[in-house]
């Protein structure tokens, strides 16, 4: 038994997109990807006053990954051109595989447009192989009470989306065997977590401190991990939420541009080119 030893702690850097408040931990000045994990946006916590003018997010396409997408506070409509369509709400989550392409919305339902709310929501980028880029579009939206909760603990309660914990499996099916879930911790509560070897940790601190051999980690800051070591102790120091994830890493070239991730810049193009021949499916 080795534990997980943290090799450097990244911060989110602010990059607002109008006037939705936005972090980023990655990729950042020192650290690419944690892969397969690609990139994460922490959009919030915010207000927005009644009558505005909601996500900013409208019709884009993508290619050869998925998006995961965490509301913690407010809704979030979403709608996309294989023929999904769904509004999530506070504790619910969208896992949406992009695979050969797909056009999709993400933008404020009209109910909070017109009354506002507070909003803060999660975006993970997850790689795929090259094996997988081409597999065929899916899309599963799931509210809060759809994702089993797991009372690991005294004070610690992992919301499960996908793999398995405490002899829990989360309704959501990887295609590459990601397991990912928000954790919340009362001050002083414990978390371990084993199965790790040889697979990389993905571990974001939304809200409040913790302690991982050998560093505190503060809200708004990702935690780099070394590759050796199979098993994971996380100690909060103040009442927290987390974003937890792991996966085998690809070790496979990342080529990206705007929406697109694949392997090579001839596949770029070739994302490019089928996106304006309209071969993402339907326009919404």
């Amino acid at each position: 038994m080795t534990y997980k030893i943290i090799r450097r702690v990244h911060p989110a850097l602010r990059d607002d997109i109008g006037d939705l408040i936005t972090q980023r931990p990655v990729p950042g000045p020192h650290l690419d990807q944690v892969d397969p994990f690609l990139f994460l946006n922490h959009h919030g916590p915010q207000v927005y006053p009644p009558h505005n003018r909601g996500l900013p997010f409208g019709p884009h396409p993508h290619r050869g990954f998925e998006t995961v997408t965490f509301i913690l506070d407010g809704l979030l409509a979403h709608r996309d051109s294989a023929g999904h369509e769904s509004v999530i709400g506070p504790g619910g989550v969208q896992w949406m595989t992009a695979g050969r392409g797909i056009v999709h919305a993400e933008v404020s339902p009209r109910e909070f447009v017109e009354r506002g709310g507070p909003l803060e929501i999660l975006q993970l980028w997850v790689n795929l192989p090259a094996a997988l880029k081409m597999t065929a579009p899916r899309y599963i939206g799931l509210q809060r009470d759809e994702l089993p909760v797991v009372d690991d603990g005294a004070g610690v309660r992992v919301h499960l989306v996908s793999g398995t914990h405490g002899g829990v499996t989360g309704p959501i099916e990887s295609l590459t065997g990601v397991s990912l879930c928000t954790v919340e911790m009362k001050a002083g509560a414990r978390l371990h977590v084993d199965g790790l070897l040889d697979r990389n940790v993905f571990l974001y601190v939304v809200r409040g401190v913790i302690e991982c051999t050998p560093e505190t980690v503060s809200a708004f800051h990702l935690a780099e991990f070394e590759p050796a070591g199979d098993e994971l102790e996380i100690r909060a120091d103040h009442d927290s939420i987390l974003l937890l994830g792991h996966a085998f890493p690809l070790r496979e070239p990342v080529v990206a541009h705007g929406p697109f991730v694949m392997n090579t810049r001839a596949e770029i193009q070739q994302a490019i080119v089928d996106y304006q021949a309209g071969r993402f499916g339907a326009p919404i």
